[in-house]
């Protein structure tokens, strides 16, 4: 049973109508996808209570009932920290004030001190200076900054690494899993950026038109037919894959993934650790019998466990290693040509596989 419960309706410009009803897990990282329009910062801001939906509208977290018949619990009584993709930062405030004024009326006993959370994002050196004379990435930090120091008991991004460099991107990714794991912080995260959330996300959503129209764990969802995902040009697989041993004359690493070898760049990283590997499906072949001249170092036996038209010239199918799946998409032709059925045993010939963060649970 879910302990975080939406039953919302709320409308909007344009005879937008948002609509959902649904039950979301309310700890580690949830992750919100859609197209620009479908209503993932109108949800937000319902569930932030800057937006009053209508009356038979439900919101309850953990057992607390913040919008009901005859129920509006206002923002400031809900203890969330809020992100916005525009920072919005007091432009009266120095830095350390806007951080101060956050700390001063944290919602909650915190475990976050003022120095190392400044320090964790990046934002001591700024401290003494005013929101309009810092880059929109640095602002964006001082965002993130100052949403924690008010003690939060739910943390909404939206957008929260737009205007970061790749390097501030998986710095700041990865304090926000540490927080998310270390104080059980549940966060719901708005982005576009399909590999951003794979970086982050422990559960996904897809919104279309005020809807969700598909949800689950990232790693199932990742791997099942006709989702959004699996739709998506980009489609790819997400797997968990465990550090084996190191080829440091070769610069790689060998991943053990259910049992199988998998060559990634070389990792400064423990035999042991847990990481998780996104397969791109345009990036895996499929062949009846183990090729041996070949530059392709990844070859994988693996199951056909399903079959799904993607348009008139290309099929996807879902791949399972034991008890995880890749995708690989090919042609129509291809797959009529090797007479592909479920059940068949072939084998995975992986071009690229992109390593992603470790998991959760070895940072």
């Amino acid at each position: 049973m879910s302990d975080f419960t939406l039953a919302i309706a709320c409308h909007g410009e344009r005879n937008f109508l948002l609509e959902t009803h649904c039950e979301l897990p309310a700890r580690g990282i949830t992750a919100i996808c859609g197209p620009s329009g479908s209503g993932k910062t109108t949800l937000l801001d319902c569930i932030a209570g800057l937006r009053q939906p209508q009356a038979h509208s439900t919101i309850i977290f953990r057992n607390t009932t913040w919008n009901a018949q005859g129920t509006f619990v206002p923002p400031w009584q809900r203890g969330i920290g809020y992100v916005f993709s525009d920072a919005r930062l007091f432009p009266h405030l120095s830095v350390r004030d806007n951080l101060h004024y956050a700390k001063t009326r944290q919602s909650a006993l915190t475990v976050h001190s003022f120095d190392t959370v400044c320090e964790e994002f990046g934002v001591t050196p700024l401290l003494d200076m005013a929101p309009d004379t810092l880059s929109a990435g640095q602002r964006q930090r001082v965002a993130m900054a100052r949403a924690l120091l008010g003690g939060p008991g739910l943390l909404l991004l939206d957008e929260p690494f737009a205007n970061l460099d790749s390097a501030a991107t998986r710095h700041c990714q990865r304090v926000l899993k540490q927080l998310a794991v270390a104080q059980d912080l549940p966060m719901l995260y708005v982005s576009h950026n399909v590999e951003e959330v794979a970086q982050l996300a422990d559960y996904l959503v897809f919104m279309r038109d005020g809807r969700i129209v598909d949800q689950g764990p990232l790693l199932e969802l990742s791997g099942k037919l006709n989702t959004q995902l699996s739709r998506d040009e980009d489609a790819a697989a997400i797997v968990e894959a465990i550090v084996g041993q190191h080829d440091a004359a070769f610069a790689l690493t060998e991943l053990h993934l259910e049992g199988q070898p998998l060559q990634v760049k070389l990792l400064a990283a423990a035999p042991g650790t847990a990481y998780r590997v996104r397969i791109p499906a345009r990036d895996v072949s499929i062949s009846r019998t183990r090729a041996e001249d070949t530059s392709i170092l990844n070859i994988l036996p693996v199951e056909v466990a399903g079959i799904a038209a993607v348009d008139n010239a290309r099929v996807m199918l879902q791949l399972r290693i034991g008890q995880q799946v890749i995708l690989a998409r090919i042609t129509r032709k291809s797959a009529a040509t090797l007479s592909l059925a479920i059940g068949d045993k072939v084998f995975a010939q992986i071009k690229s596989a992109a390593l992603l963060s470790a998991s959760a649970a070895t940072l």
